[in-house]
């Protein structure tokens, strides 16, 4: 499914808000084109990218400071510490403190974190999270309620969430996630919906979220955007990306 809406607010400061543009992407550990998934954030231009599968092994910092540079960013937090989930940004975030989080691991099964950072970007301040869910059920909704009790004690008025949820949205998982914060491809659909696969797209399993407040402008996956080319997203990893502009207001 591809919504209707022709265009995506540009990264900008108003007078009462800041309009922040949000990425989440799942890169399997970049093992795929990594030239292509390159170009395809920077095409993005977000202030913040959220990233699930970040590399976690041999020289994984490394890896992560080329993929920022390569695409134009910084990194901010996470990769091997939270066991993958990673916050990369532009000089337009500045950080104010972040917090690696490892999560409660079930014998068998992988190691899941998430990474977290309160940052200000122009005269707003957000609190921002990147996660990469179980895909046992019985965990995954464990972790979805954790990731709720971790955006509150952020303790800042507005948050932004991003990740591969490894749940529909019909699932129980990403419900009790929707049902305390905003889905920001339902409450503002823009671009494509489904993430998974990219060669046949057919269900959304990653998405982003926003707390009370934030003002959705327009969400979903970066189909037809300039720069971002149908060969590289097929190229760049097993996910699509997601995009969101959000209006977060001024917090002086």
């Amino acid at each position: 499914m591809v919504a209707e809406h022709t265009g995506l607010p540009a990264s900008g400061s108003e007078e009462d808000a800041s309009v922040v543009r949000v990425l989440s992407y799942n890169i399997r550990s970049m093992r795929d084109d990594r030239a292509a998934l390159a170009r395809v954030i920077r095409a993005c231009a977000a202030d913040l990218v959220l990233i699930q599968e970040a590399p976690r092994f041999f020289r994984w910092r490394k890896a992560a400071e080329r993929l920022a540079r390569a695409a134009g960013l910084y990194y901010v937090t996470g990769g091997a510490t939270t066991a993958g989930p990673m916050i990369l940004a532009t000089l337009r975030a500045h950080p104010e403190r972040t917090d690696d989080v490892l999560l409660p691991r079930t014998p068998g099964l992988h190691q899941r974190g998430f990474a977290t950072a309160v940052v200000r970007v122009g005269r707003a301040r957000l609190g921002v999270l990147s996660c990469h869910l179980s895909l046992a059920d019985q965990e995954r909704y464990e972790q979805a309620g954790l990731l709720l009790e971790h955006v509150a004690a952020l303790d800042v008025p507005h948050a932004v969430v991003g990740g591969d949820l490894n749940d529909r949205p019909e699932g129980r998982s990403f419900r009790r996630v929707a049902g305390a914060l905003t889905d920001c491809w339902a409450a503002k659909p823009w671009g494509g919906e489904f993430t998974s696969t990219p060669h046949e797209p057919r269900q959304r399993i990653d998405a982003l979220f926003t707390t009370g407040g934030v003002e959705v402008l327009g969400c979903g996956v970066p189909l037809g955007l300039l720069g971002v080319h149908e060969a590289d997203l097929r190229a760049a990893s097993d996910h699509l990306p997601v995009l969101a502009a959000l209006r977060v207001p001024t917090t002086d």
